[in-house]
């Protein structure tokens, strides 16, 4: 089945034998899922899948979850400063917890009063540990804009080396960062050898499926289930393909 049409009816509608539309379409699925590269999220559940049913395809970890893992760390570093120093995970009046926001933009994308900011926050000597996080998370989107894929493959690898071997004790953050970039460092360096591959096809299609499991949820009976499936995918067309 292709955008529900038979392999019949897609050779019937092209005028061409079974056999030549079923090899057309197993091509087109070689080049999309193996041939090309596989672009996945942090979980390792993807990959592993992917690895057993798809060994030819390149994995390639997608920049928005490499830069996610590295502002999990920064959050649970801030948390961390905060509860040290205040005792709690941050009010309205604590720097730290004030700047949350900024502490997330690209640092060539702050404006003079938001660096003023940073600036006085940094200033505490108390914020080392985070200043450093912050620094490692600055480094990695730095990566990520780069005019060069290749100069930021070295920077992104640089960063990798740096954070995956040697680590102050009390940066446990970056420390945590770092072995999980080390296990999946081919990954992540291969989003700058694979120029133009994309998630997205894949996150639309994981949007589909929540979809409809969340309007089919409850139904028991499998008539139910599928009318409903029919419905979210509009299969109730009386002719879904009058061209054909």
């Amino acid at each position: 089945m292709v955008n529900h049409l038979s392999m019949t009816r897609i050779a019937a509608a092209l005028d061409v034998a079974w056999n030549t539309a079923n090899h057309a379409v197993l091509a087109e699925g070689q080049r999309l899922l193996i041939d090309q590269p596989s672009r996945l999220d942090g979980f390792t559940g993807f990959k592993a899948a992917t690895t057993e049913e798809l060994p030819a395809a390149a994995a390639v970890m997608d920049p928005f979850h490499v830069i996610r893992l590295a502002g999990d760390a920064l959050d649970v570093c801030r948390r961390r400063v905060q509860v040290s120093l205040h005792g709690s995970r941050g009010r309205k009046h604590h720097p730290l917890h004030q700047n949350r926001r900024t502490l997330h933009a690209g640092a060539d994308l702050l404006t003079d009063k938001q660096q003023g900011r940073l600036d006085a926050l940094f200033a505490d000597d108390r914020h080392v540990e985070f200043e450093a996080t912050w620094g490692v998370y600055q480094t990695m989107i730095a990566a990520y804009r780069t005019r060069s894929r290749t100069e930021g493959k070295k920077v992104m690898t640089r960063l990798i080396d740096a954070i995956g071997t040697a680590v102050a004790i009390s940066l446990v953050e970056v420390a945590t960062l770092g072995r999980t970039l080390t296990k999946r460092r081919d990954d992540v360096l291969a989003f700058f050898d694979h120029i133009g591959s994309s998630n997205g096809p894949t996150e639309a299609i994981h949007g589909r499926l929540e979809h409809l499991r969340g309007t089919a949820l409850g139904f028991r009976t499998l008539t139910h289930y599928i009318a409903r499936s029919l419905l979210e995918a509009g299969g109730f067309r009386p002719d879904p393909h009058p061209g054909l």
